[in-house]
């Protein structure tokens, strides 16, 4: 329960926009967030998502409150529920880059209507936050293998965004019998799921590069447990929270009751800027779990079990493998 409770109060953040280092050499949400204060410390940041009009709106706003940035803010399509465009996508950014230091897999769906799919079939949240990012990942792989021979042990990083809520997932978090859920478990379970998909990716990931110069690391959106049960009629799984796009689906009386108690998003936006750029983390943190505002913590103990990551990396490869 003690660290459920410092989810729902965490403490001071450690790397915010204040002493973050100069940075030279997203669309919504956190990761407009994220985005803003990078900008201000002069980054080159991508912003890949489906929507050009938000992306530009998005670079717009932060340009304007940052008018003395010597940043760049790129917007890069990217749409993760079509796997066959994410080729597409990594084939632009290269053809423009030829390094990349960080890359923050923010983006995600919960609880959409039911039914709801990807452009190949995939029930939307396991197409989206798990095959999508995946498969761009993978494509990215060299570029950042690339990055890391040629720079600073430890500053070539994954970041995969999770949630608290990937540890009440059921247990095995992954039902290899139930991939297509032709056995409806309730779009609650799936998210979960999902977000258990991501833990599982992030710390396998963190085994295949092992002795590449790459640090893999997941975050927690923070959940809140003691409020779980109520907030979505007895399921114990819970949002996170920040009140940001990501709620869209949810009945407005559950985001109100939420935005009671939620922090502005710009504290998650800490939690991935800690994740990506804390200076002191080194190799051994690679496969950790990274908590708000900005702190390792333990995560429960089946989801880093590697034979349990490598068969579901190994499902994830036989999905995506025409398309990569």
């Amino acid at each position: 329960m003690g660290q459920q409770w410092s989810n729902i109060f965490p403490p001071v953040p450690t790397l915010t926009e204040k002493n973050l280092p100069d940075q030279s050499g997203a669309s919504g949400g956190i990761g407009k967030q994220l985005t803003s204060i990078l900008h201000q410390h002069n980054a080159k940041v991508y912003i890949a998502a489906r929507s050009q009009a938000k992306a530009e709106a998005a670079i717009a706003e932060i340009q304007h409150a940052n008018p003395y940035s010597t940043g760049e803010l790129v917007y890069l399509h990217l749409d993760l529920g079509d796997l066959a465009s994410i080729r597409n996508s990594v084939d632009e950014f290269l053809r423009k880059e030829s390094r990349l230091h960080v890359l923050w897999n923010n983006a995600g769906v919960m609880v959409p209507p039911a039914g709801s799919k990807t452009v190949q079939g995939y029930e939307l949240q396991l197409g989206t936050n798990n095959l999508g990012h995946f498969l761009f990942t993978k494509l990215l792989y060299p570029v950042l293998k690339h990055t890391a021979d040629l720079s600073a042990p430890g500053t070539v990083r994954v970041v995969w965004v999770s949630s608290s809520v990937a540890e009440m997932a059921p247990t095995p978090a992954i039902d290899f019998s139930n991939m297509n859920y032709q056995r409806d478990e309730g779009a609650w379970t799936k998210y979960a799921r999902s977000k258990a998909g991501n833990v599982l990716h992030a710390s396998e990931f963190a085994r295949r590069v092992k002795g590449d110069g790459i640090i893999s690391l997941v975050w927690s959106l923070d959940a809140l447990f003691l409020l779980s049960s109520w907030l979505t009629r007895g399921q114990s799984l819970n949002p996170g929270n920040f009140v940001t796009n990501l709620q869209q689906s949810m009945p407005r009386w559950q985001v109100a009751l939420f935005s009671l108690i939620a922090h502005d998003p710009k504290y998650g936006a800490y939690t991935e800027l800690f994740a990506g750029l804390q200076p002191d983390i080194t190799q051994n943190k690679s496969g950790s779990w990274v908590a708000p505002f900005g702190r390792f913590v333990s995560i429960r103990e089946d989801l880093l079990d590697p034979s349990l990551g490598e068969r579901y990396w190994d499902w994830t490869e036989d999905q995506v493998r025409e398309y990569a």
